[in-house]
């Protein structure tokens, strides 16, 4: 019987299999952390890619019975690496347009590989983010991949900026529609005023039909692209008024391709009132304030008409919407002004006459009433949102945040800083097995 860790390595060895001669047996955790140091001192010259280690209790009986979190091991732990970090050249700074208008500019980069992939750009955040750094196009800049996931610019090395280096200089205007944009008081980003941007209302379009909002299968930004070129579509409410008809003349659109769009949009049309808000694409309103939106304006002891919802949030005042738990004056502000806005009225109301309605789904039970769930790491047998839709079909909240309100905290494999923050308020930990207990149907 295999006793240990480092001998089940030994037999895999002894059998012809491969091993990594850099393993090696700690006696405590002051050896593990120079080991971590001398490891990554030669991740360069490896002949794979690694983003950290991982050391193992070594008796099996030990980590067995220390258990499984999700998919993680407690008897394991991973202690990760500094980001690779690459020199490269910035050769050109331009501004992308977002959905709700805001200005973003990125660095075109020349192509570097960092961490396993080929990165070309990096995004620069705002203008305030280039001048702390004093980032230039020609300068010579320091890149790494935060997360070892998202490129960055860490530093520019001025000592190598030559006289040829230009200084980046914010547009007057929109760069895709030509329209005025400003810099509201209090904020980094600047915005497009313009609500005709082709580009503004492309990313909306996206936003529109995304997973969480009204998840429409095979709108994909190059078809969603085309159907705008051609003037088929404008806003969102026009695809629910597309025929088979409509898109067979377009190219690389057979009759069975546009059948299936069509199909895929007309399954789509009866959605939930927390999914509808967030499609609606309010500034500062995510998937978590959608909810508490549908939960607070809607009563959910009975159904209401499309007229009836449309009434309800828009006779709303300003204060209504800050008395809503969790949400402060500037998110009040942008649903407020989203359902003062006549233009958005019409476009709620051009929804429902093409046939989109709000499917009710009741509460089954509160057991979870007046209880909050943050969520950490991934589950094993569930989904993220599976597990947040189990806790408000039986009354309980979501937050995103974990705070001293927190009820709950679940807790799956690679668990982050959530875990770290819940530890040190005092918040309950749970994993996923007394998560399931706790909203199991009694």
């Amino acid at each position: 019987m295999v006793k240990t860790h480092q001998e089940a390595h030994e037999i895999l060895k002894d059998l012809g299999f491969k091993t990594l001669p850099q393993n090696r047996f700690c006696r405590n955790l002051e050896e593990v952390e120079k080991f971590k140091v001398e490891i990554e001192k030669k991740r360069e010259k490896l002949p794979y890619q690694i983003d950290g280690v991982v050391a193992v209790v070594n008796d099996n009986a030990t980590r067995e019975k220390l258990g499984v979190v999700g998919k993680a091991p407690r008897g394991m732990i991973a202690y990760k690496f500094a980001p690779e970090e690459m020199t490269t050249i910035v050769e050109d700074i331009v501004v992308q347009v977002g959905r709700t208008g805001t200005l973003t500019p990125v660095a075109v980069l020349k192509p570097v590989l960092v961490a396993g992939s080929v990165v070309s750009r990096a995004t620069l955040h705002n203008e305030d983010e280039i001048r702390k750094k004093d980032i230039r196009i020609g300068d010579t800049v320091v890149i790494h991949k935060a997360g070892d996931v998202i490129p960055e610019v860490a530093k520019v090395i001025k000592q190598l900026r030559t006289g040829k280096v230009e200084e980046f200089h914010f547009p007057k205007t929109c760069p895709q529609c030509g329209g005025k944009i400003v810099r509201e008081e209090g904020k980094v980003a600047y915005r497009c005023l313009n609500k005709n941007c082709f580009t503004i209302k492309l990313r909306a379009l996206g936003h529109f039909v995304s997973r969480l909002a009204f998840d429409i299968p095979g709108l994909g930004p190059k078809i969603l692209n085309k159907l705008m070129e051609t003037g088929l579509v404008k806003d969102a409410a026009d695809l629910f008024e597309l025929k088979t008809g409509d898109l067979e003349p377009l190219e690389r659109f057979a009759q069975k391709s546009a059948q299936n769009i069509i199909s895929a949009i007309g399954s789509r049309k009866e959605i939930e009132l927390p999914r509808f808000i967030y499609a609606l694409g309010i500034s500062n309103v995510g998937e978590e304030t959608s909810h508490d939106i549908a939960n607070v304006v809607i009563p959910k002891s009975k159904f209401q008409n499309p007229n009836e919802i449309i009434n309800i949030l828009k006779l709303k005042k300003l204060e209504d919407w800050q008395e809503i738990p969790d949400i402060g004056p500037i998110v009040a502000k942008s649903i407020y002004d989203y359902f003062q806005d006549e233009k958005n009225q019409e476009f709620i109301e051009r929804l429902f006459k093409a046939g989109v309605k709000i499917k009710f789904v009741p509460i089954r039970e509160k057991k979870l009433n007046d209880l909050t769930f943050v969520f950490t790491g991934s589950l094993e047998t569930l989904t993220r949102d599976e597990a947040k839709k189990m806790v408000r079909n039986l009354g309980g909240e979501i937050s995103e945040s974990v705070s001293k309100e927190t009820s709950y905290l679940v807790s799956g494999a690679e668990s982050g800083e959530k875990l770290v923050k819940a530890q040190k308020l005092g918040v309950k930990i749970i994993f996923e097995e007394e998560f399931l207990k706790l909203t199991r149907k009694d």
